[in-house]
């Protein structure tokens, strides 16, 4: 198999109805055979309307959020009234689309990063990614699942419950972008805003079978609430069916906004969709099955990842067994004080604004850990500093 067949492959795979989760089928659908590319290509050329699309869309997450529960906010008048002012032209022009419900905000709809704590917050300002999401034509109708303040690798919590993955509902769907991945897994919506922080993107991705990358720090917009999450940990994206879609919604959306604390670099020849058909020449690829922490890999996966080494090497790349030297443990606390800290400036302001005690009412045993370890740095260091949180995983 040459490259060009193992792209059409994959973009066939990419396009399949997903949702078979213990052997039940769904209803055909105008959404089924194509990635968020192929959806805008039918509303440019006429062939379907947006509110076909969007409709459609409703109607698959409705029919299936019981069964997964991907769905924390639906903000479905929102995007009727969005389609009937008239969208924008852009790359994805009626596609529908949803955010993760952390971090990413629309002036005056309710955003509460899957915590009691946060229940009914209304967000006072629209975030810079999703005006640009905006710009370019997707139709935002509702917002997905996270554990609390996204602090980990699976999407439960006690405001919204338990996320289950369309594969098999009795498997997690990773996290803390969990509900993004379901609700594309599903066949809900080709792709979806995802965000990641140690894994939210990539953790969700690989237990839903989807495409998903971290992308370096200052590429996507965070503003204006804050412009860096947990000191440039944490980043914007999505989780998606197809590369090509990953790469066009980085075209949409990457750059520079008001306030930046710093800037990725540009592509090479401006645009990253450009640069995933063509050919890389060949690759230098390192091989790492052995984690970091020494932690066991489990036997299929580890074949999967030999495998995967064993195509680029057929497609013609160099694949050799190496790893970079991290002090693992040095690296875990450093982390874990970067994220401790920020998580208890924001619960404390968050606190002082409600006038009420952090407890295990209101916040769940994992985010009171977190919580109580970061107040003590906040006060050797002489205070917490909003603006590094919350999220995400």
């Amino acid at each position: 198999m040459d490259r060009r067949q193992l792209l059409a492959t994959g973009a066939a795979l990419a396009v399949a109805a997903p949702v078979r989760a213990k052997g039940k089928a769904m209803k055909s659908s105008i959404l089924d055979g194509h990635d968020a590319m192929g959806l805008a290509d039918l509303v440019k050329t006429r062939q379907v309307a947006p509110t076909e699309l969007l409709e459609a869309a409703i109607a698959r997450a409705e029919a299936l959020n019981p069964r997964f529960n991907f769905m924390a906010q639906k903000h479905y008048d929102y995007a009727r009234a969005a389609i009937a002012k008239g969208l924008p032209q852009g790359p994805f022009t009626g596609v529908p689309w949803l955010l993760k419900d952390l971090n990413t905000y629309i002036a005056g709809e309710l955003t509460e990063g899957g915590s009691r704590f946060y229940k009914g917050y209304r967000a006072a300002v629209t975030s810079e990614l999703v005006r640009r999401y905006e710009k370019a034509g997707l139709v935002i109708f509702g917002k997905t699942t996270t554990p609390e303040f996204g602090l980990t690798g699976t999407t439960e919590n006690k405001l919204t419950g338990d996320t289950h993955n369309p594969w098999n509902p009795d498997h997690i769907a990773g996290g803390s972008s969990g509900g993004a991945a379901a609700a594309v897994a599903a066949g809900v919506i080709p792709a979806a805003h995802a965000t990641d922080g140690g894994g939210s993107i990539r953790i969700p991705a690989a237990c839903c079978g989807l495409f998903g990358m971290k992308p370096s720090r200052g590429r996507i917009p965070m503003g204006p609430v804050r412009t860096e999450g947990w000191g440039g940990l944490s980043c914007h994206h999505a989780v998606t069916h197809s590369v090509r879609d990953s790469a066009a919604l980085m075209d949409a959306t990457h750059g520079l906004e008001l306030g930046a604390r710093y800037a990725a670099p540009e592509p090479e020849g401006g645009s990253f969709l450009v640069n995933v058909g063509r050919d890389p020449g060949k690759l230098r690829i390192a091989l790492m099955i052995a984690p970091f922490a020494g932690s066991p890999v489990d036997p299929e996966v580890a074949a999967a990842t030999e495998a995967a080494a064993k195509l680029c090497e057929g497609l013609g790349h160099h694949v050799e067994v190496a790893a970079p030297k991290i002090d693992v443990a040095a690296t875990g606390q450093a982390s874990f004080v970067l994220i401790a800290s920020a998580i208890a400036a924001d619960i404390e302001d968050r606190a002082k604004l409600l006038g009420i005690t952090p407890g295990p009412d209101v916040l769940e045993p994992i985010t009171l850990g977190f919580h109580g370890y970061g107040k003590t740095l906040c006060v050797a260091g002489g205070g917490c500093h909003h603006g590094t949180i919350h999220g995400a995983l």
